[in-house]
């Protein structure tokens, strides 16, 4: 067992943290907005995005949320944010592929939800923006990576942006500020224990 520290000795250390963070934070001064990419095959993802919804409503912002496949099935997060008047909310998908089962209206459905995306990300008025599972798109290729990188580095400097979704194409993680990769350890669903309400829905 590793032996306690006296305080004396845990304030001289925390006292040095504190001026590396500090010289950090001073040195960090530009003032934009973020792109955020949520990639990897754990769960949680999306979760995360709009946790970050809830944060940016928090302080009254206008807020808009664009999901690529989630289609008529019910879920929380639309069922919650779609009420509220300063998020304007769009659940496009036609459902996931296997579901479907039709190549070409999930490609029409994809080019739909780009569309309405292209504009959100042009609009000035918008601070925070989702684009949920849009990298499947890349994957099955149903979107041009290149039109779409495009209209992330040129959305207006204040929009802050998160998509999410596995298998994140190279071209998209160049563009983002910041990626995270969500790791796959271990899912109550191989264990045969069904979809939970208010967590994967």
């Amino acid at each position: 067992m590793k032996k306690p520290v006296s305080n004396e000795k845990h304030q001289q250390r925390m006292s040095k943290v504190k001026q590396q963070i500090d010289k950090k934070i001073a040195q960090a001064d530009k003032e934009q907005g973020v792109s955020v990419l949520l990639t990897g095959n754990g769960k949680g993802k999306s979760s995360s995005a709009f946790g970050m919804l809830a944060r940016s409503l928090g302080y009254g912002h206008n807020c808009a949320v664009v999901q690529f496949i989630k289609g008529d099935w019910e879920c929380g997060e639309e069922l919650f944010f779609s009420q509220l008047t300063n998020v304007s909310y769009h659940a496009m998908g036609a459902g996931f592929t296997w579901e479907t089962q039709n190549q070409d209206a999930d490609k029409a459905a994809a080019e739909k939800a780009w569309t309405l995306a292209a504009s959100l990300l042009a609009d000035p008025n918008i601070h925070f923006l989702i684009l949920d599972e849009l990298t499947y798109m890349f994957n099955h290729g149903w979107l041009d990576l290149e039109k779409v990188t495009q209209a992330i580095l040129e959305r207006p400097v204040s929009m802050n942006l998160v998509v999410t979704g596995r298998g994140a194409p190279d071209g998209l993680m160049a563009v983002c500020d910041t990626v995270s990769e969500v790791k796959d350890v271990k899912h109550a669903f191989r264990n045969g224990i069904k979809a939970q309400r208010g967590i994967e829905f």
